[in-house]
């Protein structure tokens, strides 16, 4: 069953990507954002506990770092953030969501920034109520939505160093909040973020760019992991292709003015 449904999501993605391929060959427009073109994403796809119960740590990360990148440069116009979980008014379907992003995709071509926080397991991530995102559907997915423009790709679960072989290429970097074969921490009752998700947040308004957040990020993690006493590690990883370690350092964050708070 699962298999079917994403059968049905990356075709829908695919069929998407091969409409805005001509889209993406249009001259480049003035940027007052290095940002400004670029399609974004964050989706909380799952909203509970290991043992079944709700928490708000996938939601409340959804909101703060879509604020987050908002404030660091992105336009909101085109950034897309939605929750899987079923039990809110008018839930999101995952087929409703990549099909969403996928349209923002045709529109805003000059790059692409997708970040997911959920659980994970050594197979796989879960992706709403009845579905997971295997590593080979995952590599399919960004393909589809990104094809051969710059993207960074950041997974937050447990295990989510499994997604590292199939997404990278010259013009990725990809984030994983642990390795292959290691949990990630802070998705429980009364965690306020996903640990991960909330040195990310932490980190968002000192860093100057991705390079600099993900170090940052890494760091906070290890930090707060050893002050905890938690073991083994999560050990975020990161992996940068060859196009991408030229271009990241150009594409530094921009700020809002003093007075200014995210999503104002």
């Amino acid at each position: 069953m699962l298999r079917a449904v994403w059968t049905g999501l990356v075709g829908l993605v695919l069929a998407a990507a091969a409409s805005c391929a001509e889209a993406q060959n249009l001259p480049d427009v003035a940027a007052t954002s290095r940002f400004s073109g670029w399609t974004a994403a964050v989706i909380a796809a799952d909203w509970r506990t290991s043992g079944g119960e709700p928490i708000q740590a996938f939601d409340n990360a959804r909101r703060d770092l879509t604020a987050g990148f908002v404030d660091a440069g992105f336009d909101r116009a085109a950034f897309y953030d939605a929750t899987l979980r079923p039990d809110v008014p008018d839930p999101v379907s995952a087929r409703k969501a990549l099909a969403d992003v996928a349209d923002l995709a045709q529109a805003s071509t000059r790059g692409c920034l997708l970040y997911f926080t959920s659980h994970g397991s050594p197979e796989a991530l879960v992706f709403g109520p009845d579905a997971e995102l295997s590593p080979t559907a995952m590599a399919t997915l960004v393909r589809g939505l990104c094809p051969s423009r710059p993207t960074i790709v950041i997974v937050s679960a447990c295990y989510s160093g499994i997604f590292l072989d199939g997404l990278a290429g010259p013009d990725r970097m990809i984030m994983t909040a642990a390795r292959r074969d290691r949990n990630s921490f802070g998705c429980g009752e009364g965690a306020r973020y996903p640990y991960f998700d909330g040195c990310v947040i932490e980190s968002l308004p000192d860093a100057r760019d991705f390079i600099v957040l993900a170090q940052m990020t890494k760091a906070c993690v290890g930090r707060r992991e050893a002050e905890e006493g938690l073991s083994p590690a999560s050990e975020p990883q990161i992996r940068i292709g060859a196009n991408m370690q030229l271009l990241l350092p150009t594409l530094r964050f921009t700020r809002r003015g003093a007075g200014e708070k995210p999503g104002s």
